[in-house]
């Protein structure tokens, strides 16, 4: 991907596609629009879109197997789902899949902007770190948000795969919720507080009991400290 490459907008509502690509246009953006599953994928293989923002429900099946597809893949730009389903499952399941937002409708078209290039250019500040993280035999591989641990692998959110970056590389000391959030939320999710750091210390928790079986509790809390890897 380059800086020409265009955002690919995934959304069967024409009206909606329409305000979306003019409102991009205006803001300087190039603009790919696809109304169906196997579209939008065709567009991505030729295109390489910088980012992607998709509704869920689609005329030839769901958004969620567009994120699941690209992530599987290998694309590392920005997704973002824009949907009417405000149900908590929806959103989970968005953002368990790779996305790295999920916004509901109706929504105002300066957020939706401000959001995507927030994950833009978090998505270019990426690519000048390593694409993997080790600690132990504990691996992270960034472009997949994918957490890897000998020969098995769980899918992580972007904000799950943004929390364990962190605590590996602060492999050795704890660290407070203060500086975990400072690190990941602060300038980027307006409106969270420090509870979010406890909340999704609970998500990865849940997601890494796999590895649990092997090495036993992978996130320690050191009380009056905050929280650290145990490999």
């Amino acid at each position: 991907m380059n800086a020409q490459s265009p955002i690919l907008i995934v959304e069967d509502d024409e009206d909606i596609r329409g305000l979306l690509a003019r409102g991009f246009h205006a803001e300087g953006f190039d603009v790919a629009e696809a109304d169906r599953v196997d579209q939008a994928l065709d567009v991505v293989r030729q295109q390489m879109p910088r980012g992607v923002i998709v509704d869920i429900t689609l005329p030839d099946g769901s958004g969620f197997d567009i994120c699941r597809r690209l992530r599987d893949g290998g694309y590392s730009g920005a997704i973002l789902f824009l949907s009417a389903r405000d149900e908590v499952q929806d959103r989970a399941e968005g953002l368990s899949l790779g996305a790295d937002d999920y916004i509901v409708k109706p929504f105002a078209f300066d957020e939706l902007s401000a959001r995507l290039q927030t994950h833009l250019l978090r998505r270019e500040e990426m690519k000048i770190v390593p694409h993997v993280r080790k600690a132990g035999r504990l691996a992270l591989d960034l472009d997949r948000s994918q957490a890897i641990f000998q020969d098995q692998s769980v899918r992580l959110s972007q904000r799950e795969a943004d929390l364990l970056a962190v605590l590996i590389d602060n492999v050795t000391k704890p660290l407070g919720r203060v500086q975990i959030f400072d690190k990941i939320w602060v300038g980027k999710d307006v409106g969270s507080s420090l509870n979010v750091v406890d909340v999704y210390i609970g998500y990865l928790r849940l997601k890494l009991q796999a590895f649990e079986k092997i090495v036993g509790p992978v996130i320690m809390t050191i009380r009056g400290k905050g929280f650290m890897l145990q490999l």
